[in-house]
Order: C-alpha cells, then sequence, then structure tokens
C-alpha cells in the first residue's frame, strides 16, 4: 500500500507538472516573424517553450511550416480565428486545426462600430454557439478572448455577462487575457471565481503601474511589462487559475521589447 501511495503521488505531481506548461501566443513575436520564419520559431524553443498559440503560416507552404514546428518540439495548441471566418465557413477552420493538431480554437475581436452593444453581444453568441456546436463535433473546443470592450453595463451587470449567460458552455467558453480585463477596470480574480469552469485558456500579460483604463479595448503596446512587475496581480491570478482547472496558459507580450521580457517572464511563473 505505501507504494502505491507512493506511486498516486507521482501521478499526482507530473499532471501538476505538465498542466503548467508555459506557452506562448504568436502573436507576441510578430514583428521578428516579419523578417525570419524560421529564426523566430528557432529562438522560442530556444526559450524552452513548448506549446504555442497561433494561426497561418507566415507566408510559408502549411507542410514546411508544420515541418518547421515540429522540428522546434512545438506544439500548436489552439489556433486563432477571425469572426467573420466562423460565419462563413467554420469547416476551414477545422481543417486547419486538425492539420496542425490543435484541440482548441479562439476567437480574439468581434467587430463593432464605436461602443459593443448588446446587438453586437447577441450576434457574436449567435455565431460562437453555432460555430462551437460543429467544433465540438469535430472534437475542437471554442473559446472567446475577451478584450475589454464587452464590460459596458447592462441590466444588472454587464455586456459581457449577457454573454456569458448566453454561450451555450457545452460550445462556447472563453479564454482570458488577464491584461484586458484588468484594462476596463474589471478584477481578473473575481471574474474567475464568477464564472467557474467557463476559462480553458489564459493568456498572461502584466500591465504597467498607473496605466488608465478604458473599455475601449485598446492600449499602447509599450504598458505591456514583464509578468509580475505590472497591476494585474499575475501571482493571485495563476493561484486560482490552478486551482479551476485552466487548461494551458500563453504568455502573450505585445510590446517591442518582447524578446527581452519573455524569458524574464517565465522566469517569473516558474518561481510562482
Amino acid at each position: 500500500m505505501k507504494n502505491l501511495s507512493l506511486l498516486v503521488g507521482f501521478i499526482v505531481l507530473a499532471c501538476a507538472v505538465q498542466a503548467q506548461e508555459i506557452g506562448v501566443q504568436l502573436y507576441t513575436f510578430r514583428e521578428q516573424f516579419k523578417k525570419d520564419v524560421k529564426g523566430t520559431i528557432e529562438m522560442i524553443h530556444k526559450m524552452g517553450i513548448k506549446e504555442i498559440e497561433g494561426g497561418g503560416t507566415y507566408g510559408l507552404d502549411k507542410n514546411e511550416y508544420k515541418k518547421l514546428l515540429e522540428a522546434n518540439e512545438l506544439k500548436m495548441v489552439s489556433v486563432g480565428a477571425d469572426f467573420d471566418q466562423l460565419q462563413k465557413d467554420p469547416q476551414a477552420i477545422i481543417d486547419e486545426a486538425k492539420f496542425f493538431g490543435a484541440t482548441y480554437v479562439m476567437c480574439a475581436w468581434v467587430p463593432h462600430n464605436g461602443a459593443f452593444t448588446i446587438d453586437d453581444a447577441k450576434k457574436a453568441v449567435e455565431v460562437f454557439n453555432t460555430a462551437g456546436k460543429l467544433f465540438k463535433e469535430n472534437g475542437l473546443t471554442f473559446c472567446y478572448h475577451a478584450h475589454g470592450y464587452e464590460f459596458r453595463p447592462y441590466e444588472d451587470g454587464t455586456v459581457f455577462d449577457y454573454m456569458a449567460k448566453n454561450m451555450n458552455p457545452l460550445y462556447a467558453n472563453f479564454e482570458m487575457d488577464v491584461y484586458w480585463i484588468k484594462n476596463p477596470g474589471q478584477d481578473p480574480v473575481a471574474l474567475l471565481k464568477k464564472y467557474p469552469g467557463r476559462f480553458k485558456l489564459m493568456h498572461l500579460k502584466d500591465r504597467k503601474p498607473g496605466t488608465l483604463n478604458n473599455q475601449k479595448g485598446e492600449q499602447d503596446v509599450e504598458t505591456n511589462v514583464v509578468l509580475g512587475t505590472g497591476d494585474v496581480g499575475i501571482a493571485a491570478i495563476m493561484k486560482i487559475a490552478k486551482q479551476q482547472g485552466v487548461e494551458h496558459f500563453f504568455i502573450e507580450d505585445e510590446s517591442s521589447r518582447s524578446v527581452q521580457q519573455v524569458p524574464e517572464s517565465l522566469k517569473y511563473i516558474k518561481s510562482l
């Protein structure tokens, strides 16, 4: 029995380590990809990163790009999807995700003019539920990445609350970008607790202290700072996110200093 207990303990520990693998959203290195796709992929590998969230092939043939990822031991966990494509051609998204071995599809923006309205949200919910059902039937999980403009007041809550209550959790859930939850003045920890189990993926990103909040879904990219040095509260978020079973974490650094900052952010996360 003692040996069995030890074995179970080792299995639990191994699962915990695997669950804490920290990946990167490839948008982080968008400027580097413009100059050298192969070199950028190799750089990510040398940083010790094994999981990525992406979409597209940066001009390479898809087979060539896939071989490049495999050669650098990078697993495509999630692919991005354009909202218009979700409506018109979700099968193409399914084909891309399956080709690269991804199990998640994420959409990071809902087109809208001016303020994001409840009508915009209702349209998005319909599209997400419809496409999400098709994705699930094909072994994929759909997540919407909120950008902060969804937190305008609506009834006794916010437009985001409407979306969370009307997106069918069997087909459509969320990817939390902690920066874009903080930016409109929300608390990422409180939101995780309010909707337990709805956030399947997470973008880790920190914000320069003193940055002014807004609900536009826009901000100066240079306010992205090394994880743990900003005002988002990464340590507390990571604690509750792991308790709630957030499945994959991706660092996303939109600043011009991403090449220098990502290794420092990785060190910080590992220190937790």
